[in-house]
């Protein structure tokens, strides 16, 4: 760009000065040019000065500045910084994000197309199924991995890609673009982010906190780390600052909770997700920090006072909160003291490690000493713990129960005895110590009474026996029971003690006969039939027994329908009518069984028939359908919808009717489909009809077995409309009088109305006269004037 002054002066020079370079000249005649080639590279501005000199050299005018710009061409290629690039990228890394740069310069004017640089990958060594892991910023050469190369890249196999990276000046939209090509190879590193093994915490660790348990590590610098819990707790100890350092935040105590599992989460700047979370698992190793603890404020045991010395009396097993199956949780067990010291002290030991109490010396005597006091002392190894053990010395089973009375005689009982009924009281004694397993007694039936029809019961207290009926008695099968009791303990005897005939006792049981009303063998018979069967077809026989083998005879009671009878010998009972299931689906009466003499005692059972469907009843329309209207004159083709049913059963997937219009002339004018099994359209089939009632017969097929059919009817009205519905004048509405009749009945009405006040009219003013004259009759005579 030139910015020139021209000058007028006889005989003078120009002459110039500035960044020339040898390159522009100026003529005596005031004209700028330039003799050589410009290069922007290596000056894109040229500052020059002229100068108006006279003939004598003396300066007449100026210095003039004069600004060159120089404009660019694409006189430049582009070049990589670098022929050969290196770096690293870790597996799983986030797609789009650069991992590394290439960098190319071109020295042509940056503010132009021409430095305007387009990168590009050429080649991608190895390419796996044709499908390119990685991918480059055209305009600032980031390197980084494509979404198929996040999911995919594995450095187990195959750790190392070469590209080879392109740049091309134009912004790569011309064919005369310059370019250059430079080397990119890649290592592939495993991925980092890696849940980190089991973490294991001394308990109750004394450590300053928050104490560094474990770190992880996502594949590139600025990520940011989150905790997440995986079940909710009061409060979450831990936490992880930005290095991915993951902390206990405070002591961790073993029995209160053994373990943890919680996530660490990597999200980008943006709070985004970057991979899938990793679970922590946390233990919490133990420590001896807990003292054994006893079973309870005092364990009391029991021991017979002919125990053997070794006899095992129970095991005491304490409890230690620590760790299960470590040293800190290993118990061992003493007793440190016994009380009294009767008859001599050490009767009692305890198994150093499973905590068998045993008698170390003789027999015990409850007479002696009835309780004994033990002190155990419990140890881990760092604590001691002192528990409390009574040893009860109970009374050994050697004395048998003892009768009072050996027969309780003769006893005369009713059958009909309610169940629960005490027939007999019977006593015995155990001269062992009272309430307990020695002395209490249990009575049993131990012969007389194969089917139990009896029980006996022990007082608690008294150990009297109550002789009750279990089952029901039955003269007829079981009239009577010679029983025989036997009185025993719970707890066995000893050896050299044996049960005798003191502990047994007898009584005979003799059952009274009382009339019983007939017994039927079901508690309640129950038949099916098809609901057309013939009259006289037998359902059922029910059986009724008379407990005292009296005939027995049989009768009905409840049939509202009369379709049954029975035969009052045999008990069968047969149909009498024809049965109808539409009536009664399910049909239920009482038989009466009656014994025949005696007091003609009855008992009923229910007997209940299903009546089973056949097809007797023909498909009908589920309503009247007297609605039907369309408004005259059509205008458009119209349809209406009714809908079948029938009184039979359903078939199991529900009716299934086919319909068809009654009469082949119908056909011209409608048209009939099925909708589903129930439901049908009838519509018209041109629009040329009468404003008049059409009435339309329509056949419905219920197609069972057999199959039955119906021919339905229904009136369709062709009228004029009003706001959408039918409307008939008055005088076309059947049942309406006509406009002559209206006028005649109106002038009949007038006419009869005439006569009836005419003739009221004459009676009022007939009776107001016969008034008068008794009013004139009924007066005083007092009234008139004497007369002489």
């Amino acid at each position: 760009r030139f910015h020139t002054t021209f000058f007028e002066c006889l005989c003078c020079d120009s002459i110039t000065h500035g960044e020339t370079d040898n390159i522009f000249h100026i003529n005596p005649d005031g004209i700028l040019y330039y003799t050589g080639i410009l290069d922007r590279e290596k000056r894109a501005v040229h500052n020059l000065q002229v100068k108006v000199l006279d003939a004598s050299g003396k300066l007449v005018e100026g210095p003039f500045p004069i600004t060159i710009e120089v404009k660019d061409i694409n006189d430049n290629r582009p070049v990589f910084l670098q022929t050969r690039y290196n770096g690293t990228v870790r597996q799983n890394s986030r797609p789009g994000k650069p991992f590394m740069y290439v960098n190319a310069t071109d020295r042509d004017d940056p503010t132009t197309l021409h430095a305007k640089l387009f990168y590009r990958i050429a080649i991608q060594l190895p390419k796996i199924k044709d499908v390119m892991y990685f991918q480059i910023n055209n305009q600032t050469g980031g390197i980084s991995l494509t979404l198929e190369g996040s999911k995919e890249l594995d450095p187990f196999k195959n750790d190392r890609y070469d590209l080879v990276v392109s740049v091309m000046d134009m912004g790569g939209q011309s064919d005369n673009s310059f370019s250059d090509t430079a080397s990119v190879d890649i290592i592939v590193e495993e991925n980092i982010w890696k849940a980190p093994g089991l973490v294991t915490i001394k308990e109750n660790s004394t450590e300053p906190h928050p104490l560094k348990i474990t770190q992880v590590r996502w594949n590139e610098p600025g990520a940011h780390y989150f905790l997440y819990e995986k079940e909710k707790l009061p409060r979450f100890p831990f936490s992880i600052d930005q290095d991915g350092i993951i902390y206990a935040t405070e002591p961790l105590d073993r029995e209160e909770k053994d373990s943890y599992v919680f996530y660490a989460a990597v999200k980008d700047e943006n709070a985004r997700l970057i991979a899938r979370p990793l679970e922590i698992q946390v233990e919490i190793t133990d420590i001896n920090d807990n003292p054994p603890v006893c079973p309870s404020l005092v364990t009391v045991f029991e021991v017979q006072e002919n125990e053997k010395i070794g006899s095992n009396i129970g095991v005491f097993q304490a409890h230690d909160m620590d760790q299960q199956g470590t040293t800190n949780s290993f118990l061992q067990y003493e007793i440190v003291e016994q009380s009294p010291l009767l008859p001599s002290e050490g009767l009692f030991l305890i198994q150093k490690v499973s905590a068998v109490i045993q008698l170390a010396k003789g027999s015990l005597r409850k007479q002696d000493v009835s309780q004994y006091h033990l002190k155990v002392q419990v140890s881990d190894p760092d604590f001691k713990t002192i528990c409390h053990v009574i040893v009860n010395v109970i009374d050994i089973n050697d004395q048998i129960p003892i009768f009072e009375k050996n027969s309780y005689g003769n006893l005369t009982i009713n059958e009909d005895a309610a169940v629960g009924t005490t027939i007999l009281t019977i006593q015995a004694t155990d001269a062992d110590e009272p309430f307990t397993g020695s002395s209490k007694i249990l009575y049993n039936i131990v012969e007389g009474d194969p089917n139990r029809k009896l029980v006996i019961e022990t007082d608690p207290i008294t150990n009297a026996g109550y002789v009750k009926i279990n089952k029901p008695l039955d003269f007829e099968t079981e009239p009577m029971y010679n029983l025989v009791i036997k009185a025993e303990n719970p707890e066995p005897l000893v050896k050299e003690v044996h049960y005798n005939e003191s502990s047994y006792a007898h009584f005979f049981l003799k059952v009274s006969d009382v009339n019983e009303p007939p017994v039927f063998s079901r508690a309640l018979y129950q038949a099916q039939v098809l609901e057309n069967a013939d009259i006289n077809t037998k359902l059922i026989m029910v059986n009724a027994t008379d407990p005292e083998g009296l005939p027995v005879s049989y009768s009905l009671s409840g049939d509202t329908q009369g379709w049954l009878r029975i035969d009052g010998v045999t008990g069968e009972i047969f149909t009498m009518k024809h049965l109808d299931r539409e009536a009664a689906k399910n049909y239920q009466v009482k038989v009466i069984a009656t014994e025949k003499g005696r007091s003609f005692l009855t008992s009923s059972v229910y007997f209940h028939l299903t009546l089973m469907d056949v097809n007797d009843n023909p498909p009908r329309l589920v309503k009247d359908y007297t609605g039907f209207f369309f408004c005259y004159p059509l205008k458009a083709k119209g349809s209406v919808i009714f809908e079948a049913t029938d009184d039979d059963q359903p078939p199991h997937r529900g009716f299934d009717f086919t319909f068809s219009l009654g009469s082949e002339p119908l056909k011209y004018d409608w048209e009939l489909s099925k909708i589903n099994g129930t439901h049908a359209q009838l519509s018209t089939k041109h629009t040329n009809f009468e404003e008049r009632v059409y009435q339309v017969y329509v056949k419905i097929n219920d197609g069972g077995n057999p199959p039955l059919e119906n021919t339905v009817s229904f009136p369709v009205t062709m009228c004029t409309c009003v706001d959408g519905r039918c409307y008939q004048p008055a005088d076309t509405m059947p049942g309406m009088p006509t406009l002559g009749m209206a006028i005649g009945t109106l002038l009949t009405t007038f006419i009869v109305i005439g006569v009836i006040l005419t003739v009221t009219f004459i009676c009022l003013k007939k009776k107001n006269n016969e008034n008068k004259a008794n009013s004139k009759l009924a007066q005083s005579p007092e009234s008139d004037p004497l007369r002489t």
